[in-house]
């Protein structure tokens, strides 16, 4: 199956699930931050983000600072949102909360 955009409808759903993403003001990606105990969970946080990445061919644009991360998600391909975003950030989620992000 081909990638494509998510519809208006399949986006609004995604930011209603994961309400903690933010549509960043082009519409073409979502942004979500992130705040960990220290650089040490922070760290630990994004290696487990990058292998997920890494086996879905779907690759964040991220910073960190200390115990900071800002992650944010858009598929270059289909110059928007896809399903490959949705998937990762279902996986944020729940590394997140499995790192104690606030």
């Amino acid at each position: 199956m081909p990638l494509s955009c998510l519809t208006n409808s399949q986006r609004d759903t995604l930011l209603s699930e994961h309400g903690a993403w933010h549509l960043r003001a082009d519409g073409k990606a979502i942004v979500r931050h992130f705040a960990f105990a220290d650089f040490n969970t922070a760290f630990g946080f994004m290696t487990r983000v990058a292998l997920q990445a890494d086996k879905l061919d779907h690759h964040p644009e991220w910073s960190n600072v200390y115990n900071r991360v800002e992650i944010t998600l858009t598929t270059h391909d289909v110059d928007g949102l896809s399903e490959r975003d949705v998937a990762l950030a279902q996986f944020i989620d729940v590394a997140a909360a499995a790192a104690g992000a606030g």
